[in-house]
């Protein structure tokens, strides 16, 4: 199996929760070839993904960019975490109106010394208006909320998807939110 974890609009909380696979994750590297994360140095999405875990909400126009090539290349798109599943903490931005009064917001009116609103081409990705969670953009195959799902429920999903199966997550363990 060819894995993948994208990390979009979020803490890194859901990728620190994978790696508390512990053991497990020697018997996941058995099986899967993990082809692209930010645990790994490689710079371009690649084709022919099977799974992938997408980690955050859609906040700004590079993870836009980015979620329509990895569902363009993965066969099964996982929305991974409560910012994925529903935009969550990263979504907060939202009642504060569009990208621009998010900024000036934050960097003029907050500002103690030096306001100015980060402009930086190529190297600050322009915000969205509106942050938006993972299916609300491209469609999503599997739902893992928690914040961040703990190991225990990243497995469930895992191990059914590495035997060929669909995963079914049940339960107050496995689909409560927070």
């Amino acid at each position: 199996m060819k894995l993948a974890t994208v990390w979009l609009g979020g803490c890194s909380g859901c990728h620190m929760s994978f790696l508390d696979l512990d053991e497990w994750l020697i018997d996941l590297a058995a099986q899967a070839d993990v082809v692209f994360s930010p645990f790994a140095d490689i710079k371009e999405y690649p084709e022919g993904v099977d799974v992938v875990l997408v980690e955050g909400a859609i906040a700004n126009e590079e993870h836009l960019t980015t979620i329509k090539i990895v569902r363009e290349r993965s066969q099964v798109l996982i929305s991974f975490g409560d910012c994925a599943v529903t935009g969550n903490v990263t979504a907060l931005r939202n009642p504060l109106g569009s990208a621009e009064s998010v900024l000036q917001r934050c960097y003029i009116e907050a500002a103690d010394i030096n306001p100015q609103i980060p402009q930086e081409p190529g190297i600050v990705p322009p915000l969205l208006d509106r942050v938006t969670p993972v299916h609300s953009v491209v469609p999503v195959d599997i739902y893992l909320p928690g914040c961040p799902p703990s190991a225990t429920r990243i497995r469930a999903v895992l191990e059914p998807l590495l035997r060929g199966e669909t995963p079914h997550l049940a339960g107050r363990e496995f689909i409560k939110f927070g």
